[in-house]
């Protein structure tokens, strides 16, 4: 099985960049969405005649906000949305697909924001979203990817100096709390394989930053780790258009 995930920032518009087609030509069994930005009758629209997947979404309270989606060629054993915190709840955030090998969590952790005004909120959420992951572990493996708003290592930012402790996404709260996802048993999948390559899932769409490779690894694709022999080809797909995200993706060999 393919699994993919890609921060589309904003279905709708993606969609009217070729979206489909481009779903379609990489193939993947299931795919996770981040950054929907739509609620869930306007993703059905959105997707509306294809066929190619079935569909399943949650969307925020706030319109035009957030929101996950997960795409897929295999009917789930069950889906359900959120972590099951209703303080944490009503972003649209997590959707969760059971599979009978693995869970396939999409995610879309919050932001920072711009002054770092909404850390502590970023530090209960890694928390509460470790401990989701730790719990659904005991039950089968874990699959979870999606925009997890951290460049984890210098390596994973064109300017780590720049910005570390003062961007969000490279601080050392963010970075700690990878940390500890990591150290819960959950594996980076593209770095286990890569461990040196130097290569970039977000560019800002200012001053050029993807003509000029200047990004960032936001984008995951975690497995557990007592599952990795089932893991092949973690890739990062940077040259697939469409968003300021670009797709990352695995194969499962079962």
């Amino acid at each position: 099985m393919r699994l993919m995930s890609w921060n589309v920032n904003g279905l709708r518009a993606v969609v009217k960049k070729g979206f489909q087609d481009q779903i379609n030509g990489l193939a993947p069994d299931v795919l996770g969405l981040q950054e929907t930005k739509a609620q869930d009758d306007q993703v059905r629209e959105a997707l509306f005649g294809w066929d190619s997947y079935e569909l399943h979404s949650s969307s925020a309270v706030k319109k035009g906000y957030s929101g996950t989606a997960i795409l897929t060629k295999h009917q789930p054993l069950s889906v359900q949305a959120g972590l099951g915190v209703a303080d944490l709840d009503t972003e649209g955030r997590v959707l969760r697909a059971e599979f009978d090998a693995f869970h396939f969590v999409t995610v879309y952790t919050p932001n920072s924001s711009s002054g770092l005004k909404r850390l502590p909120f970023r530090g209960t959420w890694d928390a509460a979203f470790r401990d989701y992951l730790k719990e659904l572990d005991q039950d089968k493996p874990v699959v979870c990817c999606g925009d997890l708003n951290v460049a984890h290592r210098e390596i994973d930012l064109a300017r780590p100096a720049a910005n570390y402790n003062k961007t969000p996404g490279y601080t050392q709260q963010e970075i700690d709390g990878m940390d500890a996802l990591q150290q819960a048993g959950f594996v980076d999948t593209w770095r286990a394989a890569n461990p040196d390559e130097v290569k970039y899932s977000w560019w800002s769409y200012r001053g050029g930053a993807r003509e000029k490779n200047v990004g960032w690894r936001l984008d995951y694709m975690l497995v557990s780790e007592r599952a990795m022999q089932h893991v092949q080809h973690a890739e990062i797909h940077n040259d697939v258009l469409g968003s300021d995200h670009c797709p990352v993706s695995l194969s499962w060999q079962s």
